[in-house]
């Protein structure tokens, strides 16, 4: 038999299994109202509103209103029990069953007189049975939803990193969605100023994409000048460089002894980040500022150049040198006497087997390599201190590669394209040489100059001019607006402006005039060395 309800004194030690449930419950949300019948062995539903005060305020819910209770109620027909035997408990019983249909007829009207058009509620105890299914499913759902919310935001970051964190390798490889600059139709001659602007910006991450895949099959070295763009952009696509050379050294005389400087310039961090991002060798470029007169008369001075240069590279861990003295040579006037010419190469070739002495385990060819800078001819009348095919013959055996400086053509005092088309493939006939077999042996070791710089020139006698570098052609294109133009003979494009009354014309690298360049480059099969990586527009290196 049902026990007396408890009264409100003892409501705190009665309806302790309700308070065990309330107090785990969130208390700032509304909830239902769970009533265990074990009648029907099933939980039933009961709005907020079907547990409101009594009139007099004194109820148990008191202030409880948002709160989740759970009751555990038995319910059992208690009508025959005074039959039963049982005395003053039956009676008790009766007692406690008529207020309990006096509270659930008061609690009716209370939700009849609450609002009009309120939809009524079944009563739970009638139907228990359908009421515990809905309230199953509502779990259901509510789980179902969670779970939904919960895993969503899980979904789309692995679809971000599978879409957009993808290896840059990898896309390379696929060429599904990174098209060069030929596929997009950037390469021409009549292009406008608007044009180089906008593309400038919206090829930005396509370059990015696409820093890793090579355009150019033959061997690229790239020069970095100090504090500049070049050290990133050598980190960025060094991919698409074979070789990397950092302007640090110079070999200086002091007295009877040599002294190279520029190690403060080293950066052993950038180098292995370098080496890390496209595995390109490292060599950097000594200059030899001494007087060559004493140096190659000497063979005692030439040893102790050597065992300097070579030194440093062990110190520091690179994989050779690129030298530079042939244009000094020239400027002391030692190449015109034809023993100290022989004494020169003699000098180049010893420093280069002292190189390839030296194991690499970086090189692929397992040691030190030897970059030689030789100046391009003028004219198809070779000078006596021009570099020849006679000379490029004399090292070709010793020397790893030979960077050609085709640049430069043009100067202040006779203003023009800074290097013609037809002047660089004269070069290339006199060095290499030209018959019916094909092009020269030792085009392979060639590395023809490509500049990024370009040239502003002041149009009348005496004023001069200065270099150009990527920013500074941007910013003259954004005051000026001026009209592009190319030019057939040189393959450069060029334009002209008027600054306080003043022309002047601007000669810079295009895709069209640098594409053209490399395609003689891979005709004759000769490699590249770029001055300088930093000086140039990002988009120039989707060509390499």
């Amino acid at each position: 038999c049902a026990a007396k309800p408890p009264q409100r004194r003892t409501a705190a030690k009665t309806w302790r299994p309700a308070l065990m449930y309330s107090h785990r419950l969130r208390e700032s949300r509304p909830g239902p109202y769970i009533r265990l019948s074990r009648a029907v062995a099933s939980f039933t539903i009961v709005s907020n509103e079907e547990i409101a005060e009594p009139a007099d305020g004194k109820g148990p819910l008191r202030g409880r209103r948002q709160r989740w209770w759970v009751q555990m109620r038995k319910e059992r027909d208690c009508s025959g029990c005074p039959k039963s035997g049982m005395g003053r408990a039956g009676a008790g019983l009766r007692g406690a069953a008529r207020r309990r249909v006096l509270m659930s007829t008061r609690r009716r009207e209370r939700r009849q007189s609450a609002g009009d058009g309120r939809r009524s509620r079944p009563d739970p105890a009638v139907r228990p049975a359908a009421v515990s299914v809905e309230t199953a499913s509502g779990r259901r759902r509510f789980s179902s939803f969670g779970l939904f919310f919960l895993f969503l935001p899980l979904f789309f970051s692995l679809l971000f990193f599978a879409v957009y964190r993808r290896p840059r390798h990898e896309t390379a490889a696929e060429g599904d969605s990174v098209l060069s600059v030929h596929d997009r139709g950037l390469v021409k001659t009549e292009i406008s100023y608007r044009e180089v602007l906008s593309v400038r910006i919206q090829e930005h991450s396509k370059v990015s994409d696409n820093a890793s895949f090579r355009h150019f099959p033959n061997p690229v070295l790239a020069y970095v000048t100090p504090n500049s763009l070049g050290y990133e952009m050598a980190e960025r696509f060094g991919s698409k460089l074979t070789h990397v050379s950092p302007v640090w050294y110079e070999l200086k005389s002091e007295e009877n002894k040599f002294i190279l400087e520029g190690r403060h310039n080293a950066d052993t961090g950038w180098i292995s980040r370098v080496r890390a991002n496209g595995k390109s060798l490292v060599l950097p470029r000594v200059v030899l500022e001494s007087l060559p007169s004493e140096m190659l008369q000497k063979k005692r001075q030439r040893e102790m150049a050597i065992r300097i240069i070579v030194a440093e590279c062990k110190e520091m861990g690179y994989d050779g040198v690129v030298l530079e003295s042939w244009s000094r040579w020239a400027m002391h006037g030692v190449l015109h006497d034809t023993d100290m010419r022989k004494k020169a190469l003699v000098f180049i070739k010893e420093l280069a087997m002292s190189l390839h002495s030296v194991g690499s385990s970086t090189n692929p060819s397992g040691h030190l390599e030897l970059v030689y800078v030789i100046s391009p001819p003028r004219s198809q009348d070779l000078q006596e201190h021009d570099f020849g095919p006679n000379d490029l013959q004399d090292l070709s055996d010793a020397v790893d590669g030979f960077s050609l400086m085709t640049y430069d053509f043009s100067g202040p005092q006779s203003p023009g394209p800074n290097a013609p088309l037809l002047w660089i493939k004269s070069c290339l006939q006199l060095l290499l040489g030209y018959n019916d077999a094909g092009k020269g042996t030792n085009a392979s070791k060639i590395l023809l100059g490509i500049n990024l710089y370009g040239n502003d020139f002041v149009l009348a006698e005496g004023l001069g001019g200065e270099a150009v570098i990527g920013r500074d052609y941007l910013s003259l294109l954004q005051q000026h607006r001026p009209e592009l133009q190319w030019e057939n003979r040189s393959a450069e494009h060029f334009f002209v402006y008027t600054h306080e009354n003043i022309r002047h014309a601007v000669f810079y690298p295009s895709l069209m005039s640098i594409s053209m360049r490399l395609d003689e480059a891979k005709a004759w099969g000769a490699g590249l060395s770029i001055w300088e990586i930093g000086q140039g527009l990002e988009y120039f290196f989707d060509l390499l």
